[in-house]
């Protein structure tokens, strides 16, 4: 039976990639700071599909965190998928520079830090995968939050070239607006967005696996999203930070 490690795993993106790895048969890490969220969720799992849940309770904002997750991961997994996120409300320069650097360190530094915990062993084993959730904020201007996610795509990109001629996979996943909790617990307000951009977490997921199986290195889940990165790409910088900044960060 494979094995996945989930950060972010109790809702949204991560409790999508739950249900859907539990459905193809893989047994299951869980980790999130939310204790009882973690255990409702994956005694659900255990019941519906009948596969092996593990909760491993930590915040990866904090070191202490980070190695208890890096020592699960240097025991073997099969497939890590990097979920764990968070956006910040209001202006840029109103934000702290303190929640700044917490967002870094899970966006950035666990990000690596876990991907760094798990490839040695993969690369040995010559099998496994990595999916670091980014977004297609990834692709436009917008404060921390973007840049954090650009650095998610480039780095996935560059540990995916490192690892050519191996049948190890790093791929970034770039979804758009996706209907979780994520607006909502960072108190963005999401009425300007319009109702045909938002996706939903099966979606996502359903898409992503299938990047990943062909080998894709950067998933743009949907095709509205990816002619809004296409056209990102083409329209002045300035223009498409404006757009960015009325939308939102993800």
């Amino acid at each position: 039976m494979p094995s996945a490690l989930i950060t972010g795993a109790t809702a949204g993106i991560g409790a999508a990639f739950a249900r859907r790895l539990a459905a193809d048969g893989f047994s299951l890490v869980l980790v999130a700071r939310d204790e009882e969220r973690l255990t409702s969720a994956a005694e659900s799992l255990r019941l519906r599909y009948g596969v092996e849940v593990e909760v491993l309770t930590a915040d990866l904002t904090s070191d202490e965190g980070l190695d208890r997750v890096e020592a699960r991961l240097r025991q073997g997994i099969d497939l890590l998928v990097n979920n764990a996120g968070f956006g910040h409300p209001g202006a840029v320069l109103d934000v702290s520079v303190a929640d700044e650097l917490r967002m870094l360190k899970l966006h950035c530094e666990a990000v690596l830090r876990l991907t760094m915990a798990v490839l040695p062993g993969m690369r040995k084993r010559d099998r496994g995968a990595v999916i670091n959730v980014a977004s297609v904020a990834a692709f436009f201007n917008r404060g921390t939050y973007s840049a954090s996610k650009a650095w998610v795509v480039n780095y996935s990109e560059s540990m995916a070239a490192e690892l050519v001629g191996t049948r190890v996979r790093v791929m970034a996943l770039c979804p758009g607006f996706v209907r979780t909790e994520f607006h909502e617990r960072a108190s963005i307000d999401t009425s300007v967005i319009p109702g045909f951009l938002w996706l939903s977490a099966d979606d996502v997921v359903k898409e992503a696996m299938r990047d990943l199986a062909v080998g894709r290195r950067v998933s743009v889940p949907d095709l509205r999203y990816k002619v809004i990165v296409g056209a990102g790409r083409l329209v002045p910088r300035n223009l498409a930070a404006i757009v960015s900044r009325r939308l939102g960060r993800r």
